[in-house]
């Protein structure tokens, strides 16, 4: 799962396209944003990974990977109530 070049510099992640959930367009080179928990959920139903396994992977692989200004973003998506949850884990 290689990051690949889609056309004016911006980048998909291979294999996670039913994870993506916005553009990110406040650049010169937009920036595909991906739900992190769905990407977790990919790899754990579709390619039969325990939860470690696809964060572990993710982590690795994905998230911590810049490949240029059109790296994607990977996010938590959710409303107030789960920022607010994501942040008191800080």
């Amino acid at each position: 799962m290689m990051i690949e070049r889609s056309n004016k510099e911006t980048l998909l992640a291979d294999g996670f396209d039913d994870a993506i959930i916005g553009l990110d367009t406040s650049q010169e080179v937009f920036r595909v944003i991906y739900d992190r928990d769905k990407m977790i959920d990919m790899l754990r139903y579709r390619d039969g990974m325990d939860l470690e396994e696809a964060i572990e992977y993710l982590e690795y692989n994905v998230w911590g990977a810049y490949v240029g200004e059109g790296t994607p973003i990977y996010a938590h998506e959710g409303g107030k109530e789960r920022v607010l949850e994501l942040m008191s884990q800080l």
